[in-house]
């Protein structure tokens, strides 16, 4: 069986998308004045914005009274007859981003059996980054009474010869449209086709050959090859994982093998689309001593290492870090942050932007370090031979360009 297949997919009947459709709920958690707008858009009408927490609400007061709510809207909307179920089915979808490219993905769903976040892991499916335990059980509370599930995960596969997702985009003309429309907040437009019958089947042997083809791929690396890499909301995949374990834990003996549970929507990627863009997190390490960090830094160093540029106060210059520590710049630069600041003063913060990353390291006892945008062919081999790649290793799009969850799935 393949890890990634189709499932019974809900599509809304509502009179306005765009209000239906907000961003992951993991956004935008510094800015309420966003979540404002947002629920000023909505108004009254049928929207996610009833059916998710967004994280900047988690551990508040009103927690538990509004996971309550949440769940009762849902039970409201299917007891309404508000969603159309597609059974057996995949929703090929086209993202048009805020530069005018079209990002491409297929929603379906994975096998939770096939996942394992924990580091060391050889499972088909995988994290990317560490995952943050200590962030996985106020999700559960959110999901583990929840009869339905709307995504916001991206899966992403290493597809350079553009075999899954490529033959149902060259067909899509023929495929029926389920939903055209400009997303809120200035996300974008999306579109979704429906795929089924024979456009299923042709695309699960497809799936099916280019796993079997996977171990070539990583041959020489040391690590376990996989098929999948998460590539954004690991922790809500993590959650489901979490509470599909908790429930066999509870059920001993009783055949889970088919309950909704076991699965969990996601919408798969290709990182060779040529709109997938990886932005590079920059690091900056402030109330250290710049010049001693520095020379703790030198054993790390190699004259053929990977070549990094830092920043602090006036001074600039570059380390070269020893290739043999990582795959990556950005593991072996993190391998030594996380051991020098163990030992030594120093909070260490997550930059997007190049010149954001040199204003900070212009202040004093800071000093901060660019790293260049990882190769997307490095992501796949980083997690096959280091395990997860350190935290922030990268970013997918800018805020807006994440996931709206729009679909949805019966979980219960």
């Amino acid at each position: 069986m393949n890890a990634f297949m189709p499932a019974d997919i809900l599509i809304p009947q509502v009179d306005s998308m765009e209000k239906w459709a907000v961003i992951a709920c993991d956004q935008f958690t510094s800015d309420p004045a966003y979540w404002s707008r947002v629920e000023q858009t909505v108004g009254e009408a049928p929207s996610t914005l009833r059916l998710i927490l967004p994280e900047a609400e988690l551990g508040s007061p009103n927690e538990g009274e509004r996971i309550q709510t949440i769940n009762q809207t849902m039970e409201a909307y299917l007891q309404k007859g508000l969603f159309r179920c597609y059974p057996n089915a995949l929703v090929y979808v086209e993202r048009v981003l805020q530069n005018g490219a079209v990002r491409k993905g297929l929603v379906g769903m994975v096998d939770l059996e096939a996942y394992d976040y924990n580091p060391g892991a050889v499972s088909p499916i995988r994290a990317t980054e560490r995952t943050v335990t200590e962030r996985i059980p106020p999700r559960q509370r959110v999901r583990r009474d929840a009869g339905l599930e709307l995504p916001h995960i991206l899966l992403l596969c290493d597809d350079d010869e553009k075999v899954l997702l490529e033959p149902i985009e060259a067909r899509r003309e023929s495929l029926e449209k389920l939903y055209d429309f400009d997303l809120m907040e200035g996300g974008g437009h999306i579109t979704g086709y429906l795929v089924s019958g024979p456009e299923v089947e042709a695309f699960q042997n497809r799936l099916a050959d280019y796993t079997a083809r996977c171990p070539e791929k990583y041959r020489g690396l040391p690590g376990e090859p996989l098929v999948f890499a998460v590539g954004d909301g690991n922790h809500s995949l993590a959650t489901a994982k979490s509470c599909y374990e908790e429930l066999k834990a509870k059920n001993p003996g009783v055949d889970l093998s088919n309950h909704p549970a076991r699965f969990a929507l996601v919408e798969l990627e290709n990182i060779h689309d040529e709109a997938q863009q990886f932005e590079p997190i920059h690091r900056v390490v402030t109330e250290t001593d710049p010049e001693a960090l520095l020379a703790a830094l030198e054993p790390w160093c190699a004259p053929d290492g990977y070549p990094i540029a830092w920043f602090a106060g006036s001074k600039s210059g570059t380390v070269y870090l020893d290739r043999s520590r990582s795959q990556l710049e950005v593991g072996a630069l993190q391998q030594f942050l996380d051991e020098y600041l163990a030992a030594n003063p120093g909070k260490i913060d997550y930059i997007h932007g190049d010149e954001d990353l040199k204003t900070l390291a212009r202040q004093d006892c800071a000093i901060g370090f660019l790293l260049p945008a990882m190769a997307k062919s490095q992501l796949f081999r980083g997690v096959v031979a280091d395990g997860v790649l350190p935290r922030k290793t990268f970013s997918m799009g800018h805020a807006r360009e994440k996931r709206y969850y729009l679909e949805g799935r019966k979980i219960k």
